[in-house]
């Protein structure tokens, strides 16, 4: 089982969570609020006078639990997506040892 961890934008939010939920490969997922910090904050167009000010970018984390053979399978559809949301995040994916409900 992996974990794939996407930062993205929080413009393409919903956009994203539309394409997770038609995907057969994703059973679930998590949004969480993030706040970006470095360098790229001076350089976004995407960020507002205030984002610039408080010196972070708002973005969105994504958590998603899927089993080995469909990670390639989803990172190629959100590349290659229709709803915009290419170009507007990061990603990593880690193994997980562990699963299960409590």
């Amino acid at each position: 089982m992996k974990h794939l961890t996407l930062i993205i934008r929080t413009s393409v939010q919903q956009d994203l969570a539309d394409q997770l939920r038609s995907l057969e490969q994703v059973s679930g997922f998590t949004f969480s609020h993030a706040e970006g910090h470095g360098v790229q904050v001076e350089s976004d167009p995407f960020l507002s006078a205030r984002d610039k000010v408080v010196g972070y970018t708002p973005r969105i984390r994504v958590d998603i639990l899927l089993q080995d053979s469909d990670v390639n399978s989803v990172l190629d559809a959100l590349r290659n997506t229709a709803y915009g949301v290419k170009g507007h995040g990061v990603y990593w994916v880690t193994a997980v040892e562990e699963s299960g409900r409590l």
